[in-house]
Protein backbone atom coordinates (compact mmCIF):
# COMPACT_ATOMS: atom_id res chain seq x y z
CA UNK A 1 0.00 0.00 0.00
CA UNK A 2 3.17 2.46 0.74
CA UNK A 3 3.18 2.49 -3.20
CA UNK A 4 -0.09 3.35 -4.23
CA UNK A 5 0.50 6.74 -3.68
CA UNK A 6 3.12 7.24 -5.84
CA UNK A 7 1.72 5.32 -8.64
CA UNK A 8 -1.35 7.01 -8.55
CA UNK A 9 0.33 10.76 -8.93
CA UNK A 10 2.74 9.19 -11.59
CA UNK A 11 -0.98 8.24 -13.08
CA UNK A 12 -2.55 11.60 -13.09
CA UNK A 13 1.20 13.24 -14.67
CA UNK A 14 0.42 11.08 -17.46
CA UNK A 15 -3.06 11.59 -18.18
CA UNK A 16 -2.28 15.50 -17.61
CA UNK A 17 0.52 15.33 -20.30
CA UNK A 18 -1.83 13.71 -22.79
CA UNK A 19 -4.27 16.56 -22.94
CA UNK A 20 -1.44 18.72 -24.60
CA UNK A 21 -0.34 16.21 -27.70
CA UNK A 22 -1.92 16.12 -30.63
CA UNK A 23 -4.45 14.13 -31.68
CA UNK A 24 -3.14 10.55 -33.63
CA UNK A 25 -5.28 8.30 -35.33
CA UNK A 26 -4.06 4.57 -36.57
CA UNK A 27 -5.18 2.59 -38.53
CA UNK A 28 -6.30 -0.72 -37.21
CA UNK A 29 -4.32 -3.59 -38.37
CA UNK A 30 -6.75 -6.63 -37.89
CA UNK A 31 -9.41 -7.82 -41.07
CA UNK A 32 -12.44 -6.11 -40.40
CA UNK A 33 -15.23 -7.97 -39.66
CA UNK A 34 -19.17 -8.02 -40.40
CA UNK A 35 -19.80 -7.65 -36.90
CA UNK A 36 -17.13 -4.22 -36.93
CA UNK A 37 -19.00 -2.47 -40.15
CA UNK A 38 -20.77 -0.71 -37.81
CA UNK A 39 -18.27 0.96 -35.97
CA UNK A 40 -16.50 1.60 -39.07
CA UNK A 41 -16.34 5.78 -39.83
CA UNK A 42 -18.44 7.25 -42.40
CA UNK A 43 -16.42 10.26 -43.33
CA UNK A 44 -13.83 10.34 -45.74
CA UNK A 45 -11.00 12.44 -44.35
CA UNK A 46 -8.92 14.71 -46.76
CA UNK A 47 -6.06 13.05 -48.32
CA UNK A 48 -2.30 13.47 -47.51
CA UNK A 49 -1.62 13.70 -50.90
CA UNK A 50 -4.70 17.01 -51.08
CA UNK A 51 -3.07 18.80 -47.95
CA UNK A 52 0.53 18.47 -49.23
CA UNK A 53 -0.81 19.96 -52.85
CA UNK A 54 -1.74 22.91 -52.09
CA UNK A 55 0.20 25.01 -51.84
CA UNK A 56 3.24 24.23 -53.24
CA UNK A 57 6.05 23.39 -50.87
CA UNK A 58 8.55 22.49 -53.16
CA UNK A 59 12.14 23.20 -51.94
CA UNK A 60 15.14 21.61 -53.38
CA UNK A 61 13.17 18.85 -55.55
CA UNK A 62 11.11 18.13 -52.66
CA UNK A 63 8.12 18.81 -49.84
CA UNK A 64 9.44 21.27 -47.44
CA UNK A 65 9.39 19.10 -44.47
CA UNK A 66 12.27 18.70 -42.87
CA UNK A 67 10.89 17.24 -39.46
CA UNK A 68 8.93 14.36 -41.21
CA UNK A 69 5.26 16.04 -39.63
CA UNK A 70 3.58 15.33 -42.58
CA UNK A 71 4.62 11.35 -42.24
CA UNK A 72 3.15 11.76 -38.20
CA UNK A 73 -0.01 9.77 -38.01
CA UNK A 74 -2.99 9.58 -40.60
CA UNK A 75 -4.89 11.87 -42.55
CA UNK A 76 -6.79 13.16 -39.58
CA UNK A 77 -3.64 13.78 -37.81
CA UNK A 78 -2.70 16.17 -40.75
CA UNK A 79 -5.66 17.97 -41.25
CA UNK A 80 -5.22 18.80 -37.78
CA UNK A 81 -1.67 20.36 -38.19
CA UNK A 82 -2.46 22.25 -41.36
CA UNK A 83 -5.46 23.66 -39.57
CA UNK A 84 -3.60 24.63 -36.40
CA UNK A 85 -0.39 26.23 -39.12
CA UNK A 86 -3.30 28.19 -40.79
CA UNK A 87 -5.03 29.74 -37.51
CA UNK A 88 -1.14 30.22 -35.96
CA UNK A 89 0.24 32.25 -39.31
CA UNK A 90 -3.07 34.43 -38.83
CA UNK A 91 -2.49 35.24 -35.09
CA UNK A 92 1.54 36.09 -36.34
CA UNK A 93 0.40 38.27 -38.80
CA UNK A 94 -2.52 40.14 -36.09
CA UNK A 95 0.30 40.23 -33.71
CA UNK A 96 2.66 42.12 -36.40
CA UNK A 97 0.14 44.03 -37.02
CA UNK A 98 -0.48 45.06 -33.20
CA UNK A 99 3.09 45.20 -32.45
CA UNK A 100 3.96 47.56 -35.81
CA UNK A 101 0.60 50.15 -34.49
CA UNK A 102 2.08 50.28 -30.65
CA UNK A 103 5.42 51.13 -32.10
CA UNK A 104 4.34 54.07 -34.03
CA UNK A 105 2.65 55.31 -31.51
CA UNK A 106 -1.15 54.23 -32.49
CA UNK A 107 -3.43 54.40 -29.20
CA UNK A 108 -7.31 54.02 -28.29
CA UNK A 109 -9.10 56.69 -26.89
CA UNK A 110 -10.13 56.43 -23.43
CA UNK A 111 -8.70 53.93 -20.26
CA UNK A 112 -7.20 50.25 -20.72
CA UNK A 113 -8.50 50.09 -16.75
CA UNK A 114 -9.21 52.49 -14.27
CA UNK A 115 -6.57 54.93 -13.78
CA UNK A 116 -4.23 53.72 -17.03
CA UNK A 117 -4.87 55.79 -20.26
CA UNK A 118 -4.44 53.34 -23.46
CA UNK A 119 -2.23 56.31 -23.97
CA UNK A 120 0.48 55.69 -21.43
CA UNK A 121 1.06 52.48 -22.88
CA UNK A 122 4.75 52.03 -23.87
CA UNK A 123 5.55 51.93 -27.19
CA UNK A 124 7.42 48.80 -27.02
CA UNK A 125 5.85 45.46 -27.73
CA UNK A 126 7.14 43.26 -24.43
CA UNK A 127 6.79 46.95 -21.75
CA UNK A 128 3.02 47.34 -23.51
CA UNK A 129 2.42 43.83 -22.38
CA UNK A 130 3.70 44.40 -18.97
CA UNK A 131 1.92 47.51 -18.74
CA UNK A 132 -1.78 45.36 -19.11
CA UNK A 133 -3.16 44.18 -16.19
CA UNK A 134 -3.34 41.03 -15.27
CA UNK A 135 -7.25 40.88 -15.63
CA UNK A 136 -6.69 42.65 -18.98
CA UNK A 137 -4.25 39.75 -19.67
CA UNK A 138 -6.84 36.94 -18.35
CA UNK A 139 -9.52 39.01 -20.43
CA UNK A 140 -7.67 38.16 -23.74
CA UNK A 141 -6.71 34.58 -23.23
CA UNK A 142 -10.67 33.91 -22.35
CA UNK A 143 -11.41 35.80 -25.26
CA UNK A 144 -9.47 33.38 -27.52
CA UNK A 145 -10.51 30.09 -25.70
CA UNK A 146 -14.18 31.16 -26.47
CA UNK A 147 -12.86 31.96 -30.39
CA UNK A 148 -11.11 28.30 -30.09
CA UNK A 149 -14.21 26.44 -28.32
CA UNK A 150 -16.90 28.39 -31.16
CA UNK A 151 -14.85 27.68 -33.95
CA UNK A 152 -14.82 23.62 -33.26
CA UNK A 153 -18.67 23.95 -32.45
CA UNK A 154 -19.53 25.99 -36.09
CA UNK A 155 -17.27 23.12 -37.64
CA UNK A 156 -19.74 20.58 -36.39
CA UNK A 157 -23.04 22.73 -36.30
CA UNK A 158 -22.57 24.74 -39.89
CA UNK A 159 -20.53 22.33 -41.74
CA UNK A 160 -17.86 19.36 -41.88
CA UNK A 161 -15.26 19.62 -39.53
CA UNK A 162 -11.88 19.87 -41.04
CA UNK A 163 -10.44 16.22 -39.44
CA UNK A 164 -14.20 14.74 -40.78
CA UNK A 165 -13.58 15.63 -44.23
CA UNK A 166 -14.37 19.72 -44.07
CA UNK A 167 -11.37 22.40 -45.41
CA UNK A 168 -8.69 23.52 -42.68
CA UNK A 169 -7.84 26.63 -41.80
CA UNK A 170 -11.55 27.36 -42.92
CA UNK A 171 -12.96 29.86 -40.43
CA UNK A 172 -16.59 29.69 -39.16
CA UNK A 173 -16.84 32.11 -36.66
CA UNK A 174 -19.38 34.63 -37.92
CA UNK A 175 -18.30 37.62 -38.26
CA UNK A 176 -14.77 37.14 -37.16
CA UNK A 177 -12.11 36.79 -40.26
CA UNK A 178 -14.32 39.03 -42.66
CA UNK A 179 -16.60 41.27 -40.16
CA UNK A 180 -17.21 43.55 -43.68
CA UNK A 181 -17.70 40.63 -46.08
CA UNK A 182 -15.72 41.34 -48.75
CA UNK A 183 -15.22 37.92 -48.77
CA UNK A 184 -19.09 36.84 -48.84
CA UNK A 185 -19.22 36.33 -52.84
CA UNK A 186 -15.45 34.90 -53.72
CA UNK A 187 -15.73 31.45 -55.58
CA UNK A 188 -14.39 28.97 -53.67
CA UNK A 189 -10.96 28.81 -56.03
CA UNK A 190 -10.58 32.38 -54.63
CA UNK A 191 -10.55 31.60 -51.01
CA UNK A 192 -8.51 28.66 -51.34
CA UNK A 193 -5.74 30.67 -53.60
CA UNK A 194 -6.54 33.19 -50.22
CA UNK A 195 -5.69 29.67 -48.29
CA UNK A 196 -2.64 29.14 -49.78
CA UNK A 197 -0.87 32.78 -49.56
CA UNK A 198 -1.97 32.75 -45.80
CA UNK A 199 0.02 29.61 -45.45
CA UNK A 200 2.99 31.21 -46.82
CA UNK A 201 2.66 34.75 -45.54
CA UNK A 202 2.10 33.13 -42.48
Amino acid sequence: MKFATPIAAFALLVGSASAFTSPTFTKASTPLRMSDEAAAPSYTCISKEEILSSPNTIEFGKIWDPLGLAEDGSEETLAWYRHAEIKHGRVAMAAFVGWWAVGAGLRFPGELSTGLDFASIPSKGLEAWDAVPAMGKLQMFAFVGLIELHDELFFSARGTHYMRGGIPGKNMVPGLYDPLGLHKNKSEEAKARGRDAEIKNG
